[in-house]
């Protein structure tokens, strides 16, 4: 298998056979093994009739139904998971990514790229400072953060080879950082403008609510990042600034009542140092529990905290 493409749906009945047709068209030109897995993410509408009515006359056409509705992230990662295809694409099925980009990204991919993100560089145009604005300012601040710099992490359509997508876990909104778990294990990723088209049935299932768990699922991917593999170093160091905040907040109260400024019982210092102390001690027990349960997570599995790109002569 070449290609699998992978299309979350949710509620998306009147885009699916257009879609299914653009497709259709994209993939028999490329002439190319490749499936459609298509995942019902609890769909309220016909979206499963006209998905089964597709299946029953194209067995290259696959559906995934979900019992309920699990979200976006869980739909890639139930798509992902059972792709066969050695690029994996997956795309959003309310006909705004263009399927002719298809090729192009293979292409991108093909010039020795691990992950090739779309751009929809044309997007917001006539919402520059209520959708645009957040948007440039949102992806820069993760770019920032994850050290992958990427106008478009929102952007579903991308291309991923399937060696560097596989082993990913997906929670929350986390399918939009695959680029930045690709780059942080040795992955190569680049960007490829794409076209951008409005939606033309339906109503968009996305508002500013997710705005704020995408940042919360950054601070995650983060801490992930940086910390998974030795916890203690975040815990105890913030327990460590809490202890010596706690030390001096306490040498001052001290300070005070040599000098006869104050009385210790006068200030509420004593309570300040006593609570940075309690805290500080607490950080540090809970980066040694972090410890242990990192511990547990790889031996239990028998996982490895590092990624071998290659072995040569063994």
């Amino acid at each position: 298998m070449k290609i699998s493409i992978v299309l979350p749906i949710y509620n998306e009945e009147k885009n699916i056979p257009i879609l299914y047709q653009e497709l259709n068209v994209v993939l028999l030109k490329m002439n190319i093994s490749y499936e459609v897995i298509c995942v019902n993410d609890g769909s309220r509408d016909k979206s499963l009739v006209a998905l089964k009515e597709i299946a029953s006359r194209d067995a290259n056409f696959k559906i995934i139904n979900f019992k309920n509705n699990f979200g976006q992230t869980a739909a890639l990662s139930a798509g992902i998971k059972s792709a066969q295809g050695e690029i994996i694409i997956p795309m959003d099925s309310d006909l705004q990514n263009d399927p002719a980009d298809i090729p192009k990204l293979v292409a991108k991919l093909e010039e020795g790229f691990e992950v090739v993100s779309g751009w929809r560089k044309d997007r917001w145009q006539k919402n520059i400072l209520t959708r645009k604005l957040p948007s440039v300012i949102a992806n820069k601040l993760i770019s920032i953060i994850t050290k992958v710099k990427l106008h478009d992490y929102g952007c579903t359509m991308k291309a991923y080879k399937r060696e560097v997508i596989q082993g990913v876990q997906l929670y929350g909104e986390m399918h939009r950082f695959i680029p930045a778990y690709a780059s942080w294990s040795g992955g190569r990723v680049t960007e490829m403008v794409v076209n951008y088209r409005s939606r033309q049935f339906g109503q968009t299932n996305y508002g500013i609510s997710r705005t704020f768990k995408v940042l919360l699922d950054l601070l995650v991917v983060k801490f992930l990042s940086n910390y998974m593999n030795r916890p203690i170093h975040f815990f105890g160091g913030l327990g460590f600034i809490s202890l010596l905040l706690g030390i001096l907040v306490g040498l001052i109260s001290i300070g005070l009542r040599i000098a006869e400024i104050k009385y210790i019982s006068e200030t509420p210092l004593p309570i300040l140092c006593a609570l940075l102390v309690i805290v500080g001690v607490q950080l540090v027990a809970m980066g040694i529990i972090a410890e242990m349960l990192m511990r547990t997570y790889y031996e239990s599995q028998g996982k490895e905290p590092y990624v071998i790109k290659e072995k040569i002569n063994f």
